[in-house]
């Protein structure tokens, strides 16, 4: 049976010279791994972290790793592959997806927010250093968390005024929120203690250094 669908592609894992394993999310199956061919010619740039593709899919019924073809972008996302600052906040994206959402985990609505949080970063023109810890804390609520101020608290230590205003106010005042690096990445990882916590997993982003340089 083939199916079309798409993908959001978390992370890759090289099988030999022409395949590759897709780590990603769709909004039939979740999260799950597929096998694909490498397009001639040099096409990984079409698997790039947060990725979304076109895809058809053929199940088999003697394996769980399918078989994805005919990929092409449903998305060109200009704004994210242009910028170096943008690639590397999708890079912490994805890895945070992939180290946080099991195989075979399918939440309810989780790809569309996803795909939805990937457009808007890719539309922006600017004011985006926050967008990752905006975007921890609707991942939290996405997975039925619905983070308050008080559950935030054991987590918090030194930064609960920054968080108030992450969760309460609007969008835009979360991207003008004044922090330096050191502080982004503080929350940022209170954040990751948060979702492991009710994940009951232990998230470990080593892409979030990259962020603090950019975004001091």
């Amino acid at each position: 049976m083939v199916h079309h669908t798409r993908l959001i592609i978390l992370n890759t894992t090289k099988i030999g010279e022409r395949s590759l394993v897709l780590h990603a999310l769709s909004p039939d199956w979740g999260r799950r791994s597929f096998i694909a061919a490498v397009p001639r010619g040099g096409g990984m740039a079409l698997f790039q972290p947060l990725s979304v593709l076109d895809a058809e899919v053929v199940e088999n019924p003697k394996s769980d790793l399918w078989r994805a073809h005919a990929l092409s972008a449903s998305h060109p996302l200009t704004g994210i592959r242009t910028s170096p600052a943008k690639n590397a906040m999708t890079l912490f994206m994805s890895e945070v997806l992939y180290r946080t959402v099991r195989d075979g985990a399918c939440e309810e609505g989780l790809f569309d927010w996803c795909e939805r949080s990937i457009l808007t970063l890719d539309a922006l023109a600017g004011d985006y250093a926050n967008y990752h810890l905006r975007f921890l804390l609707e991942f939290a609520s996405a997975l039925g968390f619905s983070p308050s101020l008080e559950d935030l608290m054991p987590f918090a230590d030194t930064h609960l005024e920054e968080l108030r205003t992450l969760l309460q106010a609007d969008f835009a005042s979360c991207m003008l929120l004044p922090l330096n690096g050191a502080a982004r990445n503080e929350i940022a990882e209170l954040l990751l203690r948060y979702i492991g916590y009710h994940a009951e997993t232990r998230i470990e982003a080593r892409s979030l250094r990259v962020l603090r340089e950019l975004f001091r």
